[in-house]
């Protein structure tokens, strides 16, 4: 089984969050700087006020205090803002969901997007259910 990671941001933003996380396979991990979120649009992916969720089961991480002090100083840093986008409001790339999948050459085997922040699957529960585990 192999990892990609794709997310919203920029080159700059993905240099920092590897930095952050070098366990990363740096050749799997992607951002996507379009303008119009073409990659998360594809994916099936909305954003935040699109659906009334069906379920609200939000966990926080389980980061131990440094994990902690480290993701609050570097969210800001890492936030999917650019830099000429004038605020008047959210920004688009907060307002996005993303989601999980695993696939099995061109089969998607599981699938999970978002309806909220936060509400990722446990990596234990998309092993057994992609049959990984």
């Amino acid at each position: 089984m192999s990892v990609t990671f794709v997310s919203i941001g920029d080159g700059e933003k993905l240099t920092k969050f590897l930095e952050l996380n070098p366990d990363l396979p740096k050749d799997r991990c992607f951002v996507d700087e379009s303008r119009t979120f073409d990659v998360y649009r594809a994916a099936g992916f909305g954003k935040i006020g699109d659906t009334k969720p069906t379920d609200i089961n939000i966990k926080p991480p389980g980061f131990s205090f440094g994990q902690w002090f480290s993701y609050l100083a570097n969210v800001a840093t890492l936030a999917p803002i650019r830099k000429d986008e004038p605020l008047r409001g959210p920004p688009e790339g907060v307002l996005r969901l993303g989601g999980t999948f695993v696939l099995d050459g061109a089969d998607v085997v599981y699938a999970h997007s978002e309806e909220l922040p936060g509400t990722s699957p446990e990596v234990k529960d998309v092993l057994r259910d992609a049959k990984l585990a």
